[in-house]
């Protein structure tokens, strides 16, 4: 008889697995029994969009789709070419690059890495 201590969802489980031979085959029987309870882990929640004001006259590029913010790709003060990647959203489970539209230079970023948005929040202005 051999013990294992096991997580499942944060739970600890001691394991006794015995093993049974016989001439056919090998076979397992697993008990369980629960250890000592632990603290239960709060789930992960996403990070909301960082909401900063444009600056006046700047051009905001907002997000097209709902999604999280996997990458941000360039700086404030950075300057840009149309057509650079400016940062990466995930969204169904595809990444996505939000491409400069014009040359520029970035004003502000508006999100943060890990951020979920939701369509229109503004990205980044330039």
């Amino acid at each position: 008889m051999r013990k294992f201590m096991i997580k499942v969802n944060g739970n600890s489980y001691e394991v006794e697995v015995e093993e049974i031979k016989s001439s056919n085959s090998t076979a397992s029987v697993v008990t369980s029994a629960p250890s000592a309870p632990q603290k239960p882990v709060a789930p992960k929640v996403p990070k909301k969009a960082v909401a900063k004001p444009a600056p006046a006259g700047a051009n905001a590029i907002k997000a097209e789709m709902p999604g999280t913010i996997l990458d941000i790709k360039v700086s404030e003060g950075e300057t840009v070419k149309a057509g650079q990647v400016l940062l990466i959203l995930e969204a169904m489970k595809m990444e996505n690059e939000i491409l400069a539209p014009a040359d520029g230079v970035i004003s502000s970023i508006n999100v943060i890495k890990g951020a979920s948005v939701k369509t229109g929040d503004p990205l980044v202005s330039m």
